[in-house]
């Protein structure tokens, strides 16, 4: 009586983490996402993204954002914006973009609930260029430990 029961959750398990995996991070925009971000007392990950035709966009998107691991950390302990930098930006995001220098270009930031970029010591939490999935697991575990202090 307890294979059946074993096996039934296992299968659940895996299918509901595999079909977790398939879909990734779920995206917020800028103002509904820092409203979750407050409500929640979550550090929010902000990707200024073009996607297809930007090498660095399409990684992030295949190597970080749809790894399971990274998603779920993402997910539980983060809310997540993303910008498309392919619309028009509103006058908050083009704000925002202009805050940290982004010449409406690919940007990357980790912001505490108010918004404010978080530092690691005196290192800046923010970059554009590609990083590899073990080192954005650091950068996700730097990020939150510098939001709990």
């Amino acid at each position: 009586m307890k294979r059946p029961v074993f096996a039934v959750i296992l299968f659940a398990l895996l299918f509901t983490s595999s079909a977790f995996a398939a879909e990734g991070v779920k995206w917020q925009t800028l103002t509904e996402g820092m409203a979750k971000a407050k409500a929640e007392k979550k550090p929010v990950i902000v990707d200024f993204f073009f996607g297809k035709g930007c090498p660095r966009c399409e990684f992030l998107d295949k190597e970080i954002y749809h790894n399971p691991a990274i998603a779920k950390k993402i997910m539980d302990d983060f809310v997540p914006i993303r910008i498309d930098l392919t619309k028009k930006l509103s006058a908050e995001e083009q704000s925002l973009g202009e805050k940290y220098d982004f010449k409406n270009d690919c940007l990357l930031l980790f912001l505490d609930r108010e918004g404010k970029l978080v530092k690691e010591g005196s290192k800046r939490l923010c970059f554009i260029d590609k990083v590899d999935p073990e080192e954005f697991m650091r950068y996700l575990d730097a990020a939150k430990s510098a939001v709990i202090k």
